[in-house]
């Protein structure tokens, strides 16, 4: 089975910057049967975008779950499929003149920076020469990130939750991007700042190791999260975010 796709809505417009993105979806949550979302909060559960467009379809979920069963089944084994399929990614784009980035957790918070295939080796530093990037609600590792104990081609970008606000603050003081979703429709403007930081358009592209550092990173609700009343979307009125 090949884990991982080139074919997302979102990550083709980073074509235009000339990178193809990979991004491995599995099962999120404990849909599977097993949890590999640790951190995840009810808002972000209810809102998750994994039925979100080709994930809509029963056979893309089977799919998902099926990956996500095998993983857990023989993880360093998964590991050594999905250096297969980046040495394939990173083939095509090389046909197609751009230059390969990786993105491991589509619909999971799995901490790849530990996981290794048969070598012990994990796949940041299989692939040294490719950048590897991520969100994630666990805090400590992006506190990791900042302190540069992650690899130095691994992105880590910290999502805002109806439960983690402070720690999402903290987070952004400390050099950290965060993700912050507004109740912006696709054609609104994201409010200029959150919490006094300037907000940048995240749906310009998803490439987030080209944001810099420190920044909240804006994204429009998308599927469910158009109808979240937990608190995880940020709600945006004509006087401001509320």
């Amino acid at each position: 089975m090949k884990y991982l796709t080139t074919e997302n809505a979102k990550t083709t417009k980073g074509e235009d910057l000339g990178f193809l993105t990979a991004i491995l979806y599995l099962a999120p949550s404990a849909l599977s049967g097993r949890n590999v979302c640790s951190h995840a909060s009810e808002g972000c559960i209810l809102s998750c975008l994994n039925l979100a467009g080709m994930g809509a379809f029963s056979n893309v979920q089977d799919a998902r779950i099926a990956k996500t069963k095998e993983f857990f089944k023989a993880p360093r084994a998964f590991v050594e499929t999905l250096a297969e399929d980046i040495e394939a990614a990173e083939r095509r784009a090389a046909r197609l003149g751009l230059e390969l980035c990786v993105r491991l957790n589509g619909t999971s918070d799995l901490p790849w920076e530990n996981l290794g295939g048969e070598a012990g080796v994990n796949l940041m530093r299989r692939f040294p020469h490719l950048k590897f990037y991520d969100y994630t609600k666990n805090p400590a590792r992006v506190r990791a990130y900042l302190a540069g104990r992650l690899p130095a081609n691994y992105s880590l970008t910290f999502s805002r939750s109806e439960c983690n606000g402070e720690t999402a603050l903290e987070l952004a003081r400390a050099g950290a991007n965060v993700a912050v979703v507004f109740s912006c429709k696709r054609a609104d403007e994201l409010p200029a700042k959150w919490a006094g930081r300037r907000v940048i358009d995240g749906d310009l592209h998803d490439l987030r190791f080209l944001d810099g550092r420190g920044r909240i990173v804006g994204l429009r609700a998308k599927g469910p999260a158009r109808r979240d009343e937990s608190g995880f979307v940020v709600q945006v009125t004509e006087g401001g975010v509320k």
